[in-house]
C-alpha cells in the first residue's frame, strides 16, 4: 500500500484530497504478437477533514498514468461519511459480492484496527479509531466497496433526529 498526497489538484470546494493506492495487478493479453502487458490500479481519494470518500479503477500500459486515471475516477465517484470525533458513530456491517466487512466504533487512541484495503479507506475517510474485520474474499476490489458501502450507510444522531421529525435529546433517551 502506497501514500501519495496530491496537494495540486484541489476539488470544487478548494478542498484537499488524499489519494492511496490500494493494489496494483498486472494484467497479461497474449496476443499473435507476444505478451502485451497493462496495469490496473485501485485508488482510495478522501478528504480527511470533511468525511468524503471515492474509489476508483485506472487501468493503463504504463502505472503512473494508471494511476492518475484511478485518482480521476475516485474524485468522481465520491459519498459523504459521518465521523464523529475520529470514529464511526455506530456499529455497521455490509457485503459485497464476497466480501463481508464489519466496522465498530472505538475509544480515543486505539487507533485503526484493520487490514489490507479497509485501512486504506478507512484512513482517506478520516477515521483514527476504530475497530474493524473483513470475513470472506480478500479482494481488494470487492473489500474496498464493501467498505465504503458500510460508511455510506452510516447516519448520525442529527440526521435521526431530523429524519425521524423529533428532537435530538428524543433520540438519545427515547422519551
Amino acid at each position: 500500500m502506497t501514500e501519495k498526497n496530491n496537494n495540486s489538484v484541489k476539488g470544487a470546494n478548494e478542498s484537499e484530497w488524499k489519494d492511496r493506492l490500494v493494489a496494483i495487478n498486472r494484467v497479461t493479453k497474449v496476443t499473435k504478437g507476444g505478451r502485451t502487458f497493462t496495469f490496473a490500479a485501485i485508488v482510495v481519494v478522501g478528504n480527511e477533514e470533511e468525511g468524503k470518500i471515492g474509489y476508483g479503477l485506472g487501468k493503463a500500459g504504463e502505472v503512473t498514468t494508471a494511476i492518475q486515471k484511478g485518482i480521476d475516477a475516485a474524485k468522481k465517484n465520491t459519498v459523504k461519511v459521518p465521523v464523529l470525533k475520529g470514529t464511526i458513530p455506530h456499529e455497521q456491517s455490509a457485503k459485497y459480492r464476497g466480501a463481508e466487512v464489519f466496522l465498530k466504533p472505538a475509544s480515543t487512541g486505539t487507533g485503526v484496527k484493520a487490514g489490507g484495503a479497509m485501512r486504506a479507506v478507512l484512513e482517506s475517510v478520516g477515521v483514527t479509531d476504530v475497530l474493524a474485520k473483513s470475513k470472506g474474499s480478500s479482494n481488494p476490489h470487492n473489500l474496498v466497496k464493501a467498505t465504503i458501502l458500510a460508511l455510506s450507510e452510516m447516519r448520525d444522531a442529527y440526521t435521526v433526529a431530523k429524519n425521524r421529525g423529533v428532537s435530538l435529546e428524543k433520540v438519545f433517551t427515547g422519551k
